[in-house]
């Protein structure tokens, strides 16, 4: 009779997944788990028995084999044991472990080391306190680098007994193998907004196709996966947004960066200075230009919410003139409550042609 899971370790519980994980999911939750439970870097009491636990329980749900049982059977099918219910009596049916062909009993080996080294291909665990300086999730950002090198120095000499053996050649390895280990050049691409998305803020949300490397580290599979930039405000051309080893993966390479940098989409009507002012030009007429304030006549200009503000002319209007309008421009990125400026420069169109008696009045009227 096939068994169900007997009581025991519930290593979904402990590497925080759900049961339906992916092998992509498991292996991103032990790296989370190991780096926050690594006894250099977390000094609580029960830090490396938990660290040993994390690494038992991934040892066991990134094995298809290993996994399989355990959803059938738990812990105690894994180690290939036979038991009884707990309230079992005389007669009661005993429990028949029926294993996948191949299988044989599982004991861990008791050293988490092992199991880091491999997972983090033996490069610096810590890693990310130095590379992700630029505010990204998933960042340890603002850590020293002398300070987290005395600490590795201190790991490094003194090793950690819980594990049964001095580990102080392994990490400094893994740090100098991290150092040579080559990273990816980075993905630039530029992330086209409109003036009108710059002036509310918005979510662009990118679907990128890159290889994960499989359980074995060597071979890879496509995955589909969406980033996600909140785009703020006011944000300035050539803004960058980094999404760290978001590359392709490959063994014995660390992944590239992808970054996207933002660019204006060109626009019907404006464009934007360095100060997030919007420039406009108004095309006028020679006539109104030199005429336009004896008549109160004003020259209509959009804005990028769509409404239109009447600029008065108020004296003889010269080629290249600017008018500010004040608060029409974009947010500042510093104090969103506050919008930059619109400048509008004055394009004075002259007539193509002119008749005779045109000439002559013009020769009568203007001054030499």
């Amino acid at each position: 009779m096939t068994a169900n899971k007997t009581m025991g370790k519930d290593y979904y519980k402990i590497l925080d997944i759900p049961r339906n994980a992916t092998e992509d999911e498991i292996r991103k939750a032990y790296r989370k788990m190991a780096l926050k439970f690594h006894p250099d870097k977390n000094k609580s009491p029960e830090a490396e028995d938990q660290f040993k636990e994390i690494a038992e329980a991934y040892e066991v749900l990134s094995d298809p084999q290993k996994r399989e049982v355990f959803d059938k059977y738990g812990e105690e099918g894994l180690k290939g044991t036979s038991t009884k219910p707990p309230s079992s009596s005389a007669g009661a049916t005993e429990f028949n472990f029926e294993m996948p062909s191949g299988f044989t009993a599982f004991t861990f080996h008791g050293d988490p080391m092992s199991t880091f080294s491999r997972v983090f291909g033996r490069g610096d665990p810590f890693r990310g306190m130095f590379d992700h300086g630029f505010g990204m999730p998933g960042a340890f950002g603002g850590t020293d680098l002398n300070d987290a090198a005395a600490g590795f120095h201190s790991f490094h000499h003194q090793g950690h007994p819980a594990f049964g053996r001095q580990r102080s050649s392994s990490f400094e390895d893994m740090s100098s193998f991290h150092r040579k280990k080559a990273q990816d050049p980075p993905i630039e691409k530029f992330l086209m907004v409109t003036l009108e998305e710059l002036l509310e803020g918005t979510t662009k949300k990118l679907k990128i196709i890159k290889k994960v490397l499989n359980l074995d580290r060597v071979t890879t599979r496509s995955e589909e996966k969406i980033l996600t930039i909140d785009v703020k405000k006011g944000w300035k051309e050539g803004t960058k947004i980094t999404f760290p080893e978001e590359g392709d993966q490959k063994p014995h390479t660390v992944p590239a960066d992808i970054i996207f940098t933002i660019k204006d989409k060109p626009h019907a009507n404006f464009t934007r200075d360095h100060d997030n002012n919007i420039l406009y030009t108004a095309p006028l007429s020679l006539r109104d230009a030199l005429t336009g304030h004896t008549t109160a006549s004003s020259v209509p200009v959009p804005t990028l919410d769509g409404r239109t503000v009447n600029i008065p002319l108020n004296s003889i209007v010269k080629p290249g003139a600017k008018r500010r309008i004040k608060g029409e421009g974009l947010p500042l990125p510093k104090k969103l409550n506050q919008r930059a400026d619109m400048m509008v420069e004055f394009e004075v169109v002259f007539p193509m042609q002119l008749t005779p008696s045109s000439i002559d009045l013009l020769k009568n009227a203007l001054p030499e």
